[in-house]
């Protein structure tokens, strides 16, 4: 089976400095694939380069077998790649409703994404339907983040460090969201520092160092094996 997503050989930088040296990668429709790395080892990087963020300077991006590399995001976007960054960047004077009806319209992409199925996913933001976005909790942005982002109705969803300053409690909410979208066949990207959440969903992983690909395999094997998990994850280094 060909894959929907290839990144091949991709070399990144912000100005003079370079933040990824070559990494490839592949997702195939329906998987869970994570990556994995300490902070600044070029996750984000790469999730940066695959959405026309910050484009790769070497190497290229294939979609569905389309040379995507140096599109614009919204160009990405409207082919079916969504993208929910680290830092949330909510309309925050606008209310969760018109935060969702926003990112619907900006696409008009087909599929069973609306605003009911939204809600059904986050009941929470049910609730808080009429509040403006910038009241909402690190947690409740979180989830409007992502639903924002299901109204695009993406075939491959990339997710930036999903629980990174939530609590305990909120990432094991989260979890199970996220799982539910991984049941109902979404391809997932997972970015992610936190090994517990990152396992519990992945198929695969790549473990990435210093910009590089250190390790490809199966997510079991990382699961399974505490002292390949410990050598992998324990260096750290780079620039994004």
């Amino acid at each position: 089976m060909s894959a929907m997503l290839e990144v091949e050989n991709i070399h990144t930088a912000y100005g003079r400095s370079q933040a990824l040296f070559g990494v490839s990668l592949e997702i195939h429709q329906g998987e869970c694939v994570c990556l994995l790395g300490r902070n600044g080892v070029g996750k984000s990087t790469t999730m940066r380069s695959i959405i026309g963020l910050n484009p790769p300077h070497k190497g290229r991006i294939r979609w569905k077998g389309e040379d995507i590399t140096g599109r614009k995001p919204f160009e990405i976007a409207r082919r079916g790649v969504g993208f929910v960054p680290e830092d949330r960047r909510v309309f925050a004077e606008l209310s969760v409703l018109e935060n969702l009806d926003v990112a619907a319209q900006a696409t008009r992409r087909s599929g069973p994404w609306d605003v009911e199925s939204v809600f059904e996913l986050f009941p929470k933001l049910r609730e808080l339907a009429d509040r403006r976005s910038g009241f909402l909790s690190g947690g409740e942005q979180q989830m409007l983040t992502i639903g924002r982002t299901l109204m695009c109705n993406p075939e491959l969803l990339l997710l930036d460090e999903p629980s990174e300053g939530l609590a305990p409690l909120v990432v094991e909410t989260l979890l199970g969201q996220v799982c539910s979208l991984k049941a109902q066949g979404l391809t997932i990207l997972l970015a992610e520092q936190g090994l517990d959440f990152s396992l519990a969903l992945a198929d695969r992983a790549y473990v990435l160092q210093k910009g590089a690909v250190r390790f490809h395999g199966a997510a079991s094997e990382l699961r399974d094996d505490p002292g390949l998990r410990d050598s992998l994850l324990a260096l750290s280094g780079g620039t994004g």
